[in-house]
């Protein structure tokens, strides 16, 4: 399975890059994945949040053509401990998707369109985090959800 997390707008706080950096190093033991990043819009001044979420949506969805399960990384999705976040993965595994896009949107979350085409929506929390903050958090989920696949200590050490 080819997994990738699809990002608007770089990560700009080195120390959270670097921790992202660390997962995604050890992510490449389990599975082929990919951090994709959109360009951050630019003019955004004047522009209404929806007006935004609407052009950041034509960006994401002209990335998810070769995904074929996306899930978005909202406020409103689904909740998991770890080990139930490991059985989603396992599940859609065992179907024989090829391709799993996780999305992370922008500063104001994702026009109708996205929500649209998405798969399935996963919430990190009941609390609200910087978007660029999910990012690391998720990519430690993710590797935390394949150690637990494969019987690995990193869950419980």
């Amino acid at each position: 399975m080819n997994i990738k997390l699809l990002v608007v707008g770089k990560t700009d706080a080195k120390y959270l890059q670097e921790g992202i950096d660390i997962y995604v190093a050890r992510l490449k033991h389990y599975v082929n994945f990919e951090l994709a990043v959109i360009p951050a819009l630019k003019d955004q001044k004047g522009a209404s949040p929806d007006e935004i979420k609407e052009r950041e949506a034509a960006l994401i969805l002209k990335h998810l053509e070769k995904c074929d399960r996306v899930v978005l990384l909202d406020e409103h999705g689904s909740r998991y401990g770890s080990v139930a976040f490991s059985g989603f993965l396992q599940k859609l595994m065992n179907t024989g998707i090829k391709s799993l896009c996780f999305v992370v949107g922008g500063a104001y979350g994702f026009a109708p369109s996205v929500y649209k085409a998405a798969h399935d929506k996963i919430s990190l929390s009941d609390m609200t985090f910087n978007h660029q903050m999910v990012r690391l958090f998720f990519v430690e989920q993710l590797y935390r959800a394949f150690t637990i696949l494969h019987h690995e200590p990193y869950h419980n050490a």
